[in-house]
């Protein structure tokens, strides 16, 4: 009798044991998806902004091209004369200058040659225009200006195209004051390299600039 009595008792035991065990493999699964879950995630997140971040870079416009920027051959000794000067470029780019710079700034007037040379010898950028350059355009030009200290906008007679930018031995013509270029060639060429003085002074010359 004792051995018929034990008998449904092992067998509930066993089939508690196996719901146990059936629950413990079930618990482990949720876990390990629930482990699979988190480290996926981040890892999405961050190949998703990668991506993002790479299709900007991607998307980015190529910077304009200085390409069509002439250069002279113009010393960059100390050439300082009182006598006007005969310069085969319009505007010039360099040679021979009065011993007193041009003060930055914006002009409403024509400005001497020789003093903005010297300007451009201390590593300023002259803008020239056409006088007869729509209102629009000489606004724009004065905007690519205003937050540069070492520039110089002004209007000037006979040029070979609307706008013209020059440094020291570079130069660049234009057609607009829109073109994307200006503000490259200011970039580039704002106390750049082709400098024979940087650094030197471009105000406490001569020269009433209105802006």
């Amino acid at each position: 009798m004792a051995e018929t009595q034990d008998e449904p008792g092992r067998t509930g035991r066993a089939d508690r044991a196996a719901r146990v065990a059936a629950m413990q493999r079930a618990e482990e699964s949720r876990a390990r998806r629930r482990r699979v879950a988190l480290i996926a995630v981040p890892t999405v997140l961050v190949l998703g902004v990668a991506a993002g971040v790479t299709a900007v870079i991607a998307n980015q416009p190529d910077p304009p091209s200085l390409d069509a920027v002439q250069t002279f051959g113009y010393s960059n000794a100390e050439e300082h004369t009182e006598e006007a000067q005969d310069y085969p470029e319009l505007p010039p780019v360099g040679g021979p200058h009065n011993p007193t710079w041009l003060n930055c700034g914006v002009y409403e007037e024509a400005v001497p040659n020789e003093n903005a040379v010297h300007s451009m010898e201390h590593g300023a950028v002259w803008i020239t225009y056409a006088p007869d350059l729509p209102a629009a355009q000489v606004a724009q030009l004065r905007d690519d200006v205003a937050d540069q200290s070492y520039t110089v906008l002004s209007p000037y007679d006979g040029l070979p195209s609307p706008v013209v930018l020059s440094a020291w031995n570079t130069q660049l013509q234009v057609q607009d004051a829109d073109d994307p270029r200006i503000d490259a060639f200011l970039a580039e060429y704002v106390q750049g390299a082709q400098t024979p003085e940087p650094g030197a002074l471009c105000s406490n010359g001569t020269g009433t600039p209105t802006d």
